[in-house]
């Protein structure tokens, strides 16, 4: 199939490739002459493990390929799938501007098709977008919505192997060209379902909200467990041995960031209100989530009786989460402002994030080695639970370390291992009277 993808952000880059590698003929669209000239050389604009092999493979295969030109890059197209941003802007509300902007591109050229495409809104929108899209378009086309589930970190094994392929459709025509799209992705356990397009929208928004849920209430249990002498590792054991209730998203640490989960919370909140049926769980998980990156920051604050001056601080891991180097959102981000707020000189080590986390916090030192950050620190905090910092060097890390003092935002580590190299060590959710003694 002649597959046009519009945007090249992470969604639109993983899906063109995805497809690309699977047979299709895909053409990405970006504005940026820049950009097209990069992607054209096989080099991703951001680190995800296998994506830059496999835009290769499929460029020299003559099967994917780049473009600012929009007349060139819709020509013969079978699906045009919407792949550009819908950014929260400074209201709260989900930006709606870039998306309905695809559309009217759209409209100009679909006066051109020999056969009417279908065109997919794959972008996250709250729900009657694709409506509005449809709305926008004049001349033959098919609607339809395929919102994403790719995890940063793990999109392309996550693309291959879905857990379900969701599809909302209007017409026969649609529904037979999205299964005859997926169908080297779905089957043998990888369901694809199709929906009413309102629907499509919707799950996207309440998976989401769901596990940003999960993740905000084990961490007010966490609270509660630092604060009543109970240990957050085995109360999660006993409730996860629950089948009812699984493991999955129930980790403690400093909660949730990244472009989907704060973002699509947010959504959930607007168009609740816009419904006036106001969501007061997801409000409730979206405070959470802030609260806990302000309390643990408030912890090292505390620990040095609220005065940083003449202090140094490293911090290990940037990105929001492992495998990636996206900083959008990122705990780090408003831990290291407090710190710097409070007189600290804070300074940084994430294995992809080092570039990206520049441009968001310039006042935060970043180096090329994790041991480098720890030198002559006061104090050493986790933020990201990259593998390289599950087993560290810790007689080493101990010398680097000007005191031994570990904030253990993501608890990697074994507490009876710590106060055995003498640190004092602070974790998520576990009792600090059990924890190190020099």
């Amino acid at each position: 199939m002649k597959i046009t993808i519009v945007g090249t952000g992470y969604v639109g880059l993983i899906t063109g490739t995805c497809f690309a590698n699977a047979g299709n003929n895909v053409t990405c669209l970006d504005i940026d002459p820049k950009k097209v000239e990069t992607l054209n050389k096989g080099e991703a604009p951001f680190f995800e493990p296998g994506l830059s092999e496999m835009m290769t493979k499929s460029i020299n295969a003559g099967r994917l390929d780049f473009s600012d030109d929009s007349s060139t890059a819709f020509t013969g197209s079978d699906i045009i799938f919407i792949c550009v941003g819908t950014p929260t802007g400074n209201d709260g509300k989900c930006d709606l501007s870039y998306v309905l902007g695809v559309a009217d591109d759209i409209s100009k050229v679909l006066d051109t098709f020999d056969t009417p495409p279908v065109v997919v809104v794959k972008s996250t929108v709250p729900v009657g977008t694709t409506h509005r899209v449809a709305e926008r378009l004049h001349g033959e086309y098919f609607i339809a919505n395929n919102p994403e589930f790719l995890r940063e970190g793990n999109a392309i094994d996550d693309f291959r192997t879905p857990d379900r392929v969701v599809c909302g459709v209007e017409s026969e025509e649609a529904q037979a060209a999205l299964e005859q799209l997926y169908a080297p992705f779905t089957g043998d356990g990888h369901p694809l379902l199709f929906f009413d397009i309102h629907s499509s929208e919707m799950v996207k928004y309440a998976s989401n909200a769901m596990l940003a849920c999960k993740i905000s209430f084990i961490n007010e249990i966490a609270s509660l467990c630092e604060r009543n002498g109970a240990n957050i590792e085995r109360v999660r054991t006993g409730m996860c041995a629950d089948s009812r209730i699984g493991n999955q998203f129930f980790k403690p640490g400093i909660g949730y960031g990244g472009s989907c989960f704060p973002k699509d919370t947010l959504a959930v909140m607007e168009m609740g209100d816009n419904a006036n049926a106001p969501c007061l769980v997801n409000t409730a998980v979206h405070e959470l989530n802030q609260r806990q990156r302000r309390w643990f920051a408030n912890r090292i604050l505390e620990h040095f009786d609220n005065d940083l001056t003449g202090k140094k601080v490293a911090l290990w891991g940037l990105a929001f989460k492992p495998n990636t180097d996206d900083v959008r959102d990122a705990p780090s981000i408003d831990i290291a402002k407090t710190l710097i707020d409070a007189g600290a000189e804070v300074t940084g080590f994430d294995p992809e994030a080092w570039e990206t986390y520049g441009s968001e916090v310039p006042e935060v030192t970043i180096v090329s080695n994790m041991y480098e950050a720890a030198a002559d620190a006061d104090a050493l905090v986790i933020c990201t639970e990259w593998d390289e910092f599950s087993s560290p060097d810790f007689d080493l890390l101990k010398a680097k370390l000007k005191d031994q003092v570990i904030f253990d935002g993501r608890n990697l580590y074994i507490r009876a291992e710590m106060a055995r190299h003498g640190f004092h060590y602070y974790s998520v959710g576990r009792p600090t009277l059990e924890i190190c003694t020099a």
